[in-house]
């Protein structure tokens, strides 16, 4: 009975560690995100497109 508590014990901090260490690794992930397009330059292009048809 003893040797199942221990071994309940050890998995159970086991997932805890697992746990924190995955938890603390997504927070440090940097997340990018590509610029916004700048929108003169869409418009322009749009125009450009139009007025060429």
């Amino acid at each position: 009975m003893l040797k199942v508590l221990i071994i309940s014990i050890a998995i159970v901090l086991g997932v805890l560690a697992l746990t924190v260490f995955a938890i603390s690794k997504g927070y440090a992930y940097n997340h990018k995100v590509d610029p916004m397009p700048d929108r003169h330059k869409k418009t322009t292009m749009m125009i450009q497109t139009i007025s060429n048809e």
